[in-house]
């Protein structure tokens, strides 16, 4: 009979989480636990679906003549991306991702007010972001030096759901080339008994 091993403390269940938004070429954090500071600004409450890692990749395959399988595959596009619904729309740090609004031009005037105009002809705005997951004692950690949120869904104010910015966060490859840096802390395997 086969020896089927199971450990449920290597399972990983998003019980809990954060994001954070900075300038790009802020560093990652010295600690993923370390409450991140100035020049990060906390994007606030996450909806209940939570953070989505996401991959986006095309390849290219090679088949010889006479065979009808490939010999070989090439990866020709691979994209990381990350999505969330932010909850805190009326965050400074929110909506000036939402708006590609700079967060000083949230300033209300001597009324109260708070006065801007999307354009319709965005530019690029692409920010540093730091994901974290947390189940328990266990996290995983995500620094992308370089992303964009570059598709926005519909917002809806409706008097039964909570009004909210549902973006997907696409990432750019830094100077040393990489896209997404991970930092997890989780038990050691243990050894298989039968081994």
């Amino acid at each position: 009979m086969v020896n089927i091993t199971r450990a449920a403390d290597l399972t990983m269940v998003g019980a809990n989480g954060g994001a954070w938004v900075a300038p790009v070429g802020t560093a990652a954090l010295a600690s993923p636990l370390t409450q991140p500071t100035a020049p990060w600004k906390a994007l606030g409450a996450i909806s209940e679906d939570g953070l989505t890692n996401g991959w986006d990749e095309e390849s290219q395959t090679f088949t010889p003549w006479g065979l009808t399988s490939p010999f070989r595959t090439q990866i020709t596009q691979s994209v990381r991306t990350f999505g969330l619904t932010v909850w805190e729309t009326s965050r400074r740090s929110v909506m000036s991702l939402q708006y590609r609004i700079d967060e000083a031009d949230f300033e209300p005037d001597g009324d109260g007010l708070t006065k801007f105009a999307e354009t319709a002809s965005p530019v690029p705005d692409r920010r540093a972001f730091w994901f974290l997951v947390v189940d328990g004692d266990n996290y995983r950690g995500f620094y992308v030096p370089e992303g964009e949120i570059n598709d926005r869904g519909d917002v809806t104010y409706k008097q039964d759901e909570m009004s909210g910015f549902e973006w997907t966060v696409t990432t750019y490859p830094d100077a040393a080339g990489n896209t997404v840096y991970h930092v997890d802390k989780i038990p050691v395997t243990p050894a298989d008994p039968l081994s």
